[in-house]
């Protein structure tokens, strides 16, 4: 009989993460949805940065992503049809810049 193996109880501990996001409404009235979208992200409280072409957002996992979640249906229930790029990095990026 195969036993399991006993696992030591971890510590949950604070994780931050990074989050890329280029939200594209497939519809021709998107430049409304977006400006809520990213007004919404603004009033959180999060980190954020924003650019032409995506918008970060950077916080500790659970909050970053209870915001995103909430914001994203709300966002999607407002349109027609859209699509969200995101991509997640474990560590808060806000501060990097390139040594080049």
């Amino acid at each position: 009989m195969y036993a399991l193996p006993k696992f030591k109880k971890s510590i949950i501990t604070e994780m931050n993460i990074s989050v890329e996001l280029t939200f594209s409404p497939l519809q021709d009235d998107f430049e409304e949805h977006i400006i809520n979208f990213i007004k919404k992200l603004r009033s959180s409280g999060l980190t954020i940065l924003e650019n032409p072409l995506s918008t970060q957002v950077f916080g500790e996992y659970d909050v970053v992503m209870n915001v995103l979640s909430s914001e994203i249906k709300v966002a999607f229930d407002l349109m027609d049809k859209g699509l969200l790029y995101m991509k997640l990095v474990k560590s808060d990026r806000s501060e990097y810049e390139p040594h080049f």
